[in-house]
């Protein structure tokens, strides 16, 4: 079964073509990243405007590359939700279009809930290509996992948007354990990244960044929660702020925008260096507990934080469980993981009608 995925959640318009759930025919992806990158942050209408014009080719370049007709496509999937209600709209939209014109059943698809499945891609066509954001094709090779997850399994998904934490019985059969109750960590690292003046998006600088700083050199906290599967990053920002305003000799009155020219370069090194190491060992504490106590088969953890490389060493280090990754390019926003989830909606659910179906920016799992 064949299935053409369409992804415009956020700054992203991707489109891709996954056979049978596990096969990779083609992934391609159109980012508007450097539009955005003045600003520090997407800027929605940007955004939207930068879908529009895109996704018709994205669509075009991912079944040629596929080598795939429309006859030969079984279905449509189209992330409907949460996102940004202007992105989501261009990518429902020409889905719904494309459902009723070829005849086509369409799935909708939650962004969140198909990140893990990026981790049950498990080969590739001979001509998988990526498409980057000057909108030039290239070759791109992909690290798969050796076998698809297992159920049950347990799934943290770490993005710029979202920190969730979801056991999955069965592929639709899921329980959310717990989530972030304010900033999700993808959302703290750019604004740590801001905060020492360092390149948008945040997740890779400060990695970067990172490499060069001591971890231990600034004292930071973690968040004590009611519930031991709920995260809060808000407290971790705040707390890196006030340690940057001291170690640039101000106080609390000093302006964050002003801390990139008061800090050394030593000085970012070490703030960056221990807040990566305070949120990583955040994520990981709470992970280590919930295999400890729901023992899963397989544990999985996707988005685009999971591509973060002290994540992955700390990871390594303190589970006994293997943990699973996508593909590092199939870790942030990507059509495959939407078309992959969609095969197994499709072996369990009706279709969405394309007449009707609407965009939820605010979906929840």
């Amino acid at each position: 079964m064949r299935i053409l995925g369409i992804e415009t959640s956020c700054d992203e318009t991707a489109a891709a073509v996954v056979e049978d759930g596990k096969k990779l025919l083609s992934n391609v992806v159109a980012s508007s990243v450097d539009l955005h990158t003045a600003f520090g942050g997407v800027v929605p209408e940007i955004a939207a405007r930068s879908h529009l014009e895109v996704i018709t080719p994205v669509i075009e370049e991912a079944l040629k590359t596929a080598k795939t007709s429309w006859d030969a496509v079984d279905a449509i999937a189209v992330t409907q939700g949460p996102g940004l209600v202007g992105s989501l709209l261009i990518g429902v939209l020409t889905a719904r279009t494309l459902a009723i014109a070829k005849n086509k059943p369409l799935y909708a698809i939650n962004h969140v809930q198909a990140h893990p499945y990026a981790a049950f891609i498990t080969e590739s066509g001979d001509r998988s290509r990526i498409k980057d954001q000057r909108s030039t094709t290239i070759k791109a090779s992909y690290i798969f996992p050796k076998q698809q997850p297992r159920f049950p399994m347990l799934a943290l998904i770490v993005s710029g948007g979202h920190t969730q934490f979801v056991l999955f019985k069965k592929p639709l059969d899921y329980k959310l354990l717990g989530q972030t109750t304010d900033d999700a960590v993808g959302e703290a690292y750019d604004k740590v990244a801001k905060m020492l003046g360092l390149p948008y998006p945040g997740g890779p600088s400060v990695d970067k960044c990172a490499q060069k700083g001591n971890s231990t050199s600034v004292k930071l906290p973690k968040a004590k929660m009611d519930s031991p599967y709920d995260f809060s990053f808000s407290g971790l920002k705040t707390a890196v702020l006030r340690a940057a305003q001291a170690m640039s000799g101000h106080d609390y009155t000093f302006p964050s925008q002003k801390l990139p020219e008061a800090l050394s370069k030593a000085q970012k090194a070490d703030i960056a260096a221990s807040f990566q190491d305070t949120a990583v060992k955040t994520l990981l504490d709470k992970l280590e507990t919930a295999a400890q106590h729901f023992k899963p088969k397989s544990i999985v953890i996707a988005g685009g934080v999971a591509a973060n490389q002290e994540l992955r060493k700390q990871a390594s280090e303190r589970l006994s469980t293997s943990v699973i990754y996508p593909d590092i390019k199939l870790c942030t926003d990507n059509a495959a993981m939407v078309a992959t989830l969609a095969y197994y909606q499709s072996l369990d659910s009706k279709p969405s009608d394309p007449y009707s179906l609407e965009v939820d920016p605010s979906l929840k799992m």
